[in-house]
């Protein structure tokens, strides 16, 4: 019965189970692999298939759009003739172009001025309504670049665009077209049965669709695959989503010259369908293959039972202790090789046991051994520990390891570095008082010397027979003749050196010797911790004596606290007069460059030069042209953003020339030189400012023109006496210039045309040998009562040579 009970269990959890499920494993893994790898083909072929197919029919509408377009502007050039130049004329050419061309549902006539003179549809004509189109988007890009295409606009769920052509003598034809003829170009004939296609413009809305597209004017650009076409530098995706968020395959052709887009799709579900039934016979395949190897499993697992199951109650008698039993297996296979095995370990176990028990008792014999070592390890551990005197220490490490190695005697040697010398401190079994060689033995050429230099234990079987050995004459004399000499050393440098003696000759165990070297290192502990407590000792007496050191300094640092006091006092006196010093420097650089403002505050003799007086200044008088019409065209923000840019590349130079920012009121600005701080050549520097502000301004108008605003700078320079002087009030002060010479730069600044210096004749001729310029033309400017004399600075060339100067 319980034979019955364990073969039932094998067939259930055993090797039965793990053939089967190994077998259905591969075949299911196999079909599956092979199923897999067919779908994901046959899925990427028919994906490709498709969108191919679809991209071929989005092509031809596309070019087909692009050519009815294009056969339009043709149709509708015909009535800018230039034998058509009566109005009458050209009523006639629009009529008969309404009759021909259905898609154009209205044609206008615009004179050179943007008026219109005509208007025609098919039900209405109206004849000089001369509305205005002067500034309308066909009308202005038809007469700047020629034939224009207008954005499409829907009305009534149709769409419409225009189509603008140019006339010789200058006026414009304007057509409307009805879009409505481009869903002939979306039939089902030419789309299909499953799929859809529609066509959107620029912003993504719905120009013309098939019968099961979305409506005509619908907007589109929230959908992925049409988001990616008109993203800058977007394009085409394979799949996509439609309106009611299911996924679609989708494919999409340009029509370059208008800027829409032809889409063709197909819902992806109705493209998988053959994949769903590829799946579905790929999983009756599995399941057939399922049920082959499930029976094929079942066959073989059961042809494997017999041999293990004997295999298996062999190994359980084995186990029990009867090594008498063999195991019988004749399948002539590994099952039987094993069987084999088994029937060998058992008669080794049989061997091996009978030789147990006398290991055992061996064993145990080196164990008890093993644990009185590890008391005396212990019992010399706590000696260690308990004192400090070494004179105590030594001897219960000498006695324990004269008990635990059985040995005749041991010694124990200090080593003085100082004549690098091996002195005996303690000794049993041998008369340490006895005078010999053996009480001072020295470091060179002597087994504990070589013991030190080597760190490891050196053993000498048989003294009698080494004649050199500086123990040997009170060593044999006294009966010894086998010595082990064991090391003290550690990290720090040689303590001495462990001696044992045996009366017998022979060789010194490896245990014994491992062991010894643990004695050794009680032995270094005990010596380091007594030389530790003497250098301690040492220290404290030291320590003491720096304490008084210390209470002497302790006096001094009051001392020296008390002064500490009256330097502090001095130092916010200091504080308080470089405080008064940072501020000047605030109020300074209100008005004044940083490194002005700097020079005035840093020296007492410079505060006067803010007071009123009266010097010769140079002024520089700049502003931006067409600035007041900017602001009133643009939005604010803009506007607010060109200033920045243009405050911030004159201040940098400004005050790298280090003028004086008198005042700025929008985009004029006003700098002075020689005030307040006076340079010997102050024009130059203000005409050099200049130049560079001309040329850096200029690279910024390239990039606002860039951004549609048509801006020019323009800068005038006079040189002439003014008062100067702070003005305003305590909260608010600024450093002004006053008199006709601002006036002056002023009036120069707006006579400037864009990109032009123009200066007084006197400021010309201060840097004339310095620059290249022109005179110009008297000017007569407002607030002077007599012409101007003024020149044109065209661009700065240097200091002049020694010859020219000479000249």
């Amino acid at each position: 019965m319980s034979g019955v009970k364990d073969t039932v269990w094998f067939l259930r959890g055993g090797l039965f189970a793990k053939y089967v499920l190994a077998l259905v494993g591969l075949v299911v893994f196999v079909l599956a692999v092979n199923g897999a790898l067919e779908t994901w083909i046959s899925y990427r072929g028919i994906k490709t298939t498709l969108i191919d197919a679809m991209g071929e029919k989005a092509d031809a509408t596309a070019k087909r759009i692009e050519q009815s377009m294009s056969d339009l502007e043709r149709q509708i050039s015909w009535v800018t003739r230039a034998s058509s130049d009566k109005l009458d004329l050209r009523r006639a050419d629009y009529t008969q172009l309404l009759r021909q061309v259905p898609q154009v549902s209205q044609l206008s006539l615009l004179n050179p001025l943007g008026r219109e003179q005509l208007r025609l549809t098919r039900q209405t004509t109206t004849i000089g309504s001369n509305a205005d189109f002067s500034r309308d988007n066909s009308f202005t890009e038809t007469t700047a670049r020629g034939t224009s295409f207008a954005p499409v606009t829907m009305r009534d769920q149709r769409p419409f665009m225009s189509i603008a052509l140019p006339h010789a003598d200058g006026s414009v034809t304007v057509a409307e077209i009805d879009l409505g003829f481009l869903g002939s170009y979306l039939g089902d004939s030419q789309v299909g049965r499953l799929a859809l296609a529609y066509v959107v413009d620029p912003r993504g809305r719905v120009l013309a669709s098939s019968s099961k597209g979305p409506d005509v004017g619908k907007d589109l650009s929230a959908l992925p695959q049409v988001a990616s076409v008109l993203a800058p530098g977007g394009g085409a995706v394979a799949s996509g989503s439609d309106g009611d968020g299911h996924a679609v395959l989708t494919t999409s052709r340009a029509v370059p010259r208008l800027n829409w887009h032809v889409f063709f799709e197909q819902p992806t579900a109705q493209a998988l369908i053959p994949i769903r039934d590829q799946l579905v016979r790929i999983a009756l395949l599995i399941s057939l293959g399922l049920v082959v190897a499930i029976i094929a499993g079942t066959i073989l697992a059961r042809r494997m039972l017999v041999p293990i199951t004997a295999l298996r109650t062999g190994a359980r008698r084995l186990g029990a202790g009867d090594f008498a039993h063999r195991i019988e297996v004749k399948t002539s296979d590994e099952l039987e090789e094993l069987a084999g095995q088994f029937n060998s370990m058992a008669g080794q176990l049989a061997e091996t046991y009978s030789d147990l028990e006398w290991k055992v008792k061996e064993r145990t014999r080196d164990l008890a051994q093993s644990i009185n070592e590890l008391k005396v390890l212990e019992e010399v551990g706590r000696a260690v520990a308990s004192s400090l005197d070494l004179n105590a220490v030594l001897p219960t490490v000498a006695a324990r390891a004269l008990e635990i190695t059985h040995a005749d005697a041991v010694l124990i040697y200090g080593y003085d570095a100082d004549v690098s010398s091996f002195n005996l401190t303690q000794s049993i079994g041998i008369d340490g008082d006895a005078e010999g060689r053996h009480r001072a033995i020295p470091e060179a050429n002597s087994p504990l010397g070589e013991a030190a230099a080597k760190g490891e234990p050196l053993a000498f079987p048989d003294l009698a027979r080494d004649t050199d050995h500086p123990l040997r004459d009170v060593v044999v004399s006294a009966g010894f003749h086998s010595v082990l000499v064991v090391p003290l050393v550690d990290q720090q440098g040689v303590l001495g050196a462990l001696v044992v003696l045996r009366k017998t000759a022979g060789d010194f165990p490896a245990s014994l010797i491992g062991l010894m070297k643990t004695f050794a290192h009680q032995a270094v502990l005990a010596m380091r911790n007594a030389r530790l407590f003497t250098e301690v000792d040492h220290k404290s007496h030291e320590l003491e004596e720096a304490n008084e050191t210390v209470r002497a300094q302790a006096d001094k640092l009051r001392e020296q606290t008390e002064e500490l006091k009256d330097w502090n006092k001095s130092l916010e006196a200091r504080v308080e007069t470089q405080l008064g010093e940072i501020e000047r420097i605030r109020r300074l650089e209100r008005f004044l460059a940083p490194q002005v403002a700097q020079l005035i505050a840093s020296s007492d003799g410079h505060a006067g030069l803010l007071d009123s007086h009266r010097r010769e200044v140079t002024v520089v008088f700049c502003d931006l042209r067409g600035f007041t019409a900017f602001t009133e065209t643009t939005e604010p923000e803009e506007a607010m953003n060109v200033l920045r840019e243009y405050h911030a590349a004159l201040g940098e130079l400004i005050f790298k020339y280090e003028g004086t920012l008198d005042r700025y009121a929008g985009d004029g600005v006003m700098i002075l030189f020689n005030a307040p701080i006076q340079f010997a050549d102050h024009t130059a520097r203000a005409v050099k400012m200049a130049v560079e502000m001309r040329d850096t301004i200029g690279r910024l108008t390239e990039r606002w023109r860039n951004r549609g605003h048509n801006l020019g700078f323009g800068i005038g320079i006079a040189l002439g006496y003014a008062t100067l002087g702070q003005i305003g009030f305590e909260q608010r002060l600024e450093y002004a210039a006053i008199g006709s010479v601002t006036n002056l730069a002023s009036r120069l600044c707006d006579e400037a045309k864009a990109n032009q210096i123009v200066v007084s004749r006197r400021v010309y001729g201060m840097v004339e040998p310095f620059v290249e310029g022109r005179a110009i033309d008297d000017l007569i400017l407002k607030g002077f009562n007599h012409p101007i004399l003024a020149a044109e600075i065209l661009r700065w060339k240097g200091e002049p040579s020694a010859e020219a100067a000479a000249e």
